[in-house]
């Protein structure tokens, strides 16, 4: 490999972000109990948001308005102001949850900065996403930053145009095959996938990956070996 950048995923892969989500869908769950069961609350939310995506984007306040969407339609709009404030400070909670860095990230960031040129590459919100990096304490590993619309093999040449390199100099760590390592290998990057706990269903994909410029990882510091040598 002659890598020149190693990009990293945000959420769940430098820090928690999935679990807040999953907590607030239980909560949101909860609220509507009287009209649904759980599972098709959480269907119903799931389809809401996924056809909101070009609407909204990702992240927490897109998020927000297809619960609040998701609850009008569940209670054929019976629900009162004061759910909907609810669901507003459950959005308000998620956006001011702390920082909780996954294990090893400082050691890796630290020990491969040396060599690289490291850069976020991540979906969500510009203001949310930038709130979280600030807080997070690891502005300053970093070399640039990219909050992104979306994943796609497209988003992928953009990125490394502006870092003026080519695909093969280029690295993609994350926890979604479908957004931070398929797209990659595909334009012709190296992707690492180190796996999260949870992952959100929408990222979610069936597939067994063989590809030259693929690696597994069981969690992050494992990338040190793969990476270094």
């Amino acid at each position: 490999m002659k890598l020149k950048v190693i990009a990293f995923d945000a959420d769940d892969t430098l820090w928690v972000n999935e679990p807040y989500f999953q907590n607030t869908e239980r909560k949101f769950c909860s609220l509507l109990e009287d009209f649904l069961p759980e599972h098709d609350i959480s269907k119903e939310l799931f389809k809401v948001e996924v056809d909101n995506l070009p609407l909204y984007g990702y992240g927490i306040k897109g998020y927000i308005l297809s619960m609040i969407e998701a609850a009008l339609k569940i209670s054929d709009n019976k629900i009162g102001i004061d759910t909907i404030n609810i669901i507003l400070q459950y959005g308000r909670e998620m956006l001011n949850e702390p920082i909780e860095l996954l294990d090893g990230v400082e050691h890796v960031l630290s020990t491969l900065k040396t060599d690289y040129r490291l850069v976020v590459a991540t979906k969500g919100d510009l203001l949310d996403q930038e709130r979280k990096l600030k807080k997070s304490g690891l502005a300053h590993y970093f070399h640039h930053i990219e909050i992104m619309s979306d994943k796609k093999e497209d988003d992928y040449i953009k990125l490394i145009k502006h870092l003026d390199i080519n695909p093969e100099e280029f690295m993609m760590v994350g926890n979604s095959l479908k957004s931070d390592v398929m797209p990659v290998l595909n334009i012709g990057g190296y992707a690492i996938h180190v796996p999260y706990h949870t992952t959100w269903a929408h990222e979610h994909v069936e597939t067994s990956l063989s590809h030259e410029k693929f690696m597994q990882a069981d969690k992050l510091t494992d990338i040190l070996s793969s990476v270094k040598g």
